[in-house]
C-alpha cells in the first residue's frame, strides 16, 4: 500500500498511488489511513489522482475513515479520475464530501510529499 503524507497550510494530505482501491486493498487502506490520520490537523486531504478504479469495498473504507475522524475533523478528498468520481457521483457521496479538483483547488501550495508507510 502507498500512501504518502506530510502536513501542509495546516491540513494533512494525504496521497495514495495505487491503481484500485477496491476489496484487495480496502482493509489494509483503512488502517493505515486511521494510524495516519491520528496526526493533528483539521483538515485531512486524501488525495485520489492516481487511483483509476474504486469499489463498493473502497467507497467503504473511505467513508469508514470520514466515520472514524474525531468531531471538528474533516475528510476531504481531491484529484478524482472521471471513474472513481463517477462512483461518487452515483452513490450520491458527492454530497457528503467536499471534493476539489486537485490539491491546489483545496488551498494547499504544491510540495513534494513524504513516505508514510
Amino acid at each position: 500500500m502507498n500512501l504518502y503524507a506530510e502536513a501542509r497550510d495546516g491540513a494533512l494530505v494525504v496521497r495514495l498511488e495505487e491503481e484500485r482501491l477496491d476489496a484487495a486493498v480496502a482493509i489494509r487502506f483503512k488502517d493505515q489511513m486511521r494510524e495516519i490520520a491520528s496526526q493533528p490537523a483539521p483538515r485531512v486531504i486524501l488525495d485520489l489522482s492516481c487511483v483509476l478504479f474504486l469499489d463498493s469495498s473502497g467507497l467503504g473504507a473511505i467513508v469508514s475513515v470520514m466515520k472514524s475522524l474525531t468531531p471538528g475533523r474533516k475528510l476531504e478528498l481531491a484529484g478524482l479520475t472521471p471513474n472513481v468520481e463517477k462512483v461518487f457521483r452515483l452513490t450520491r457521496m458527492d454530497s457528503v464530501f467536499t471534493i476539489h479538483t486537485d490539491t491546489g483547488a483545496a488551498g494547499l501550495r504544491t510540495k513534494g510529499m513524504r513516505d508514510a508507510g
